[in-house]
């Protein structure tokens, strides 16, 4: 099977590739790419007026596969990943059974592999049923091909036993993928501590949340070497502590979520679940520090959260809902209208942030249009304007802030392993 893509304007960062080139992949792997390809294809897209990206990388994803499939599985997972222009995911260890073993993730790898619609990486617990008290076990994670450990959904509090981690984690040259969450000071809190939490008499998160962990977790990732990755930061001094590690020449990376950088919990209309995430949305300062982290490079990975639950559990109220919202789907446009559009990055920074340093946070073989690289790739429009309509979602989550926003950009077309996987219309022509 090929694939010539035409007429594209071609973004890579990895080879510093940025102007209109044709593409030719053959079988899994990209095959040329040049200012004009004449060569036969047995499939042909167009790419006139679109840009031509690695593949989205998401280090953050929560599948809910096994054991929550009435919220998520791997197939509508995989599927709502390839129609936001995502080709490899690595998805969260918080399912039931927590994945603490290697079997739980050859049963994940195994189902993905049959799917063929994505790359998904299944992330490996910390402690064994994420309970926080006993190591899981990492080694046959790392046999069955974890690429990164995380107690995502929870800190692990007990610092000595995060430390062993750790350590074992510099010894198989693996990320730690870090929920910062002080449990203790969370309490019952379902949104930011301040004037609107008052107001919607609700029980707030105030930043020293995050920010205690965050502190406790760059100190141990100083004291073994660890690769210490910051999930969803959502405060200013998340911010500022990142970029002080990173002065300092420690192996610290960050990322944040859409939902961070374009809202506030001033935007909270009332008991609405839709915006209940944890992290919660905070004030427009914190804000207004992402946003700077992620111009100046501070914050190095844009990832969604994807966190899909059923529709009767996010219309409860917020008390009572879950935390979480979809993502995958609305990730790429929102950075776009949102980030590019008003002139904080550049295309090109959105691939970095979205596919390029994803991938060297995370150690893969990806975020990168080089011949003879694996072809996995997003054909992504500008100029399309429409409304975020959760109905249309591929992903079985639902719930989503961004409901009825008009957007600017949209996947047209997703290629993964050299298989046009998603297509959003007449992009192609059959020869």
């Amino acid at each position: 099977m090929s694939i010539l893509i035409k007429n594209g304007h071609v973004i890579d960062p990895a080879t510093k590739t940025d102007g209109i080139m044709d593409i030719l992949i053959e079988e899994d792997r990209i095959a040329e790419i040049a200012k004009e390809i004449r060569e036969e294809a047995d499939k042909v897209l167009d790419a006139k007026g679109c840009y031509v990206m690695p593949g989205f990388i998401d280090l953050h994803v929560h599948l809910r596969d096994p054991g929550l499939e009435y919220k998520e599985t791997v197939e509508t997972g995989a599927r709502a990943a390839a129609r936001g222009g995502f080709t490899t995911i690595l998805a969260m260890p918080n399912t039931k059974p927590v994945v603490d073993n290697g079997d739980v993730v050859r049963y994940v790898h195994n189902k993905a592999k049959t799917i063929g619609i994505t790359n998904v990486l299944q992330i490996g617990a910390i402690t064994r049923g994420q309970h926080g008290e006993q190591l899981a076990d990492i080694d046959s994670m790392v046999d069955a091909g974890i690429p990164a450990v995380s107690e995502d959904g929870k800190s692990v509090m007990n610092a000595q036993l995060y430390r062993e981690a750790m350590t074992l984690a510099v010894k198989y040259d693996i990320p730690v993928l870090a929920h910062c969450e002080d449990r203790n000071l969370a309490g019952s809190g379902v949104m930011n501590q301040d004037e609107k939490a008052d107001e919607l008499q609700l029980p707030g998160i105030t930043n020293s949340v995050e920010d205690v962990i965050v502190a406790r977790d760059i100190l141990l990732a100083k004291e073994t070497g660890a690769r210490l990755h910051l999930c969803h930061c959502s405060t200013k001094d998340s911010v500022a502590m990142v970029a002080a590690a990173k002065a300092e020449g420690l192996p610290v990376s960050a990322e944040v979520c859409p939902h961070h950088f374009i809202l506030t919990s001033g935007d909270i209309p009332g008991d609405d679940a839709n915006y209940k995430m944890n992290p919660p949305l905070r004030s427009e300062e914190d804000r207004q520090a992402l946003i700077q982290g992620l111009k100046d490079g501070t914050i190095d990975v844009i990832a969604t959260d994807h966190a899909p639950h059923s529709r009767e559990e996010k219309c409860l109220p917020m008390k009572k809902a879950p935390f979480g919202i979809v993502g995958l789907e609305t990730a790429a446009a929102l950075t776009y209208t949102e980030l590019v559009e008003p002139g904080i990055l550049t295309v090109t920074e959105m691939a970095e942030k979205m596919s390029c340093n994803p991938a060297r946070v995370a150690g893969l073989d990806g975020g990168s249009l080089a011949v003879g690289r694996r072809a996995d790739l997003v054909i992504f429009d500008p100029q399309k304007e429409y409304v975020i309509d959760a109905a249309e979602f591929a992903s079985k989550g639902r719930s989503t802030p961004f409901h009825g926003r008009k957007v600017r950009g949209q996947v047209a077309a997703t290629v993964y392993e050299g298989r046009l996987v998603y297509q959003r219309s007449a992009h192609s022509e059959n020869r």
